[in-house]
């Protein structure tokens, strides 16, 4: 739990609404700097070698968000033109503004699955005859890992490797987004290097979970990241003495990796206690990570209506449409937070 938390609420909005402990903070205070464009910060040097050892890859690049990271890596894979296959609820489609388009110049291709996890029948069916001279010419797969609009649904080996099996049997490029991978590891049990082994790129966030407070770590083989760092230019160039924001991720490495199953058993218990509310029904049966969505249709109220009310009674909890709720349990939330939550929403659900 971080002692440096003061709100006046319980905030399950989203695990990016972490504040770094002041232990992390102590680390970022105390870390040693240095030019990072000329490879010269040690701390980031260090962070990018331990990233790129965790997810089994050459090398890694420090960006200063996810959403960078998928980007850069759309754009190191496609050309201007390209497609590339997702899931229609992936973030890569969904909530980063066009980015592949604006800036790779390549369009998404969706399929539709359970809890947004394809197989590679659906990605054989969407791969384009590379003999047309009409239609856009595939390039690449891309996962989301956990699946957050799947209600954190964790992909299986089995999943990733038939998936992985058709994308090469096509020549495709792979990539992972690995928002809440370390989520996925924790939860599963499979280590993060061998559910990236059959990716060309992934990344891992540490704004999550991880409790930083801006960053993510992109991965691939020395001449991808080579690539990459062109595209770093082209997009925000160098953050120079970024040592002082690497040292929070080898903070987060070493000390809110394994703790992640604590966020997971606090969604759900949360999960438990909102499903028996009246009105309310789990979107997701199963709770694999700490994402929990909720269907509020039953209640005769808007998610939004509810989730103000909600705030109201000290519990932050975001609406993501007309009757769906996401509540995302993270460091910074503890078990007797999840019971006040619990009767928080039950009381909003009331209108008391």
């Amino acid at each position: 739990m971080s002692a440096t938390v003061n709100r006046k609420f319980v905030d399950l909005f989203s695990d990016t609404m972490t504040r770094p402990s002041p232990g992390m903070r102590k680390a970022m205070a105390d870390a040693e700097v240095g030019d990072e464009q000329r490879g010269e910060d040690p701390t980031t040097n260090l962070l990018q070698e331990r990233v790129a050892a965790l997810l089994g890859k050459e090398a890694a690049m420090f960006l200063p968000s996810g959403t960078m990271c998928n980007q850069i890596a759309v754009a190191v894979q496609c050309r201007s033109g390209d497609e590339f296959i997702s899931t229609d609820n992936s973030h890569l489609l969904t909530f980063e503004g066009a980015g592949c388009a604006a800036i790779a110049g390549a369009q998404g291709r969706a399929v539709t699955h359970r809890n947004g996890i394809f197989d590679g029948a659906a990605v054989h069916a969407a791969v384009r005859d590379p003999a047309m001279r009409h239609t856009p010419r595939t390039r690449m797969v891309a996962i989301e890992q956990t699946m957050n609009l799947g209600g954190g649904a964790v992909w299986t080996m089995a999943q990733i490797d038939d998936v992985a099996k058709t994308a090469k049997a096509h020549q495709l490029r792979l990539h992972m987004d690995g928002a809440r991978l370390p989520n996925a590891v924790v939860a599963s049990g499979v280590s993060a290097a061998k559910m990236c082994a059959a990716f060309d790129s992934t990344w891992l966030d540490l704004s999550k979970g991880l409790g930083c407070p801006i960053g993510g770590v992109l991965a691939g083989s020395k001449d991808f990241i080579a690539e990459a760092w062109l595209w770093k230019h082209r997009i925000g160039g160098a953050l120079r003495q970024s040592g002082i924001l690497s040292a929070a991720g080898l903070y987060a490495l070493d000390n809110n990796w394994n703790r992640l199953a604590e966020d997971h058993a606090n969604a759900q218990r949360f999960a438990a206690l909102a499903g028996n509310i009246k009105g309310i029904e789990l979107m997701h049966p199963k709770t694999e990570t700490n994402l929990v969505f909720l269907d509020v249709s039953g209640t005769g109220m808007s998610a939004k209506a509810i989730s103000e009310a909600a705030l109201k009674h000290g519990v932050r909890i975001g609406a993501m449409g007309p009757a769906r709720l996401r509540a995302v349990t993270h460091l910074d939330v503890s078990a007797a937070d999840i019971e006040t939550a619990a009767k928080a929403l039950q009381v909003a659900v009331s209108g008391i």
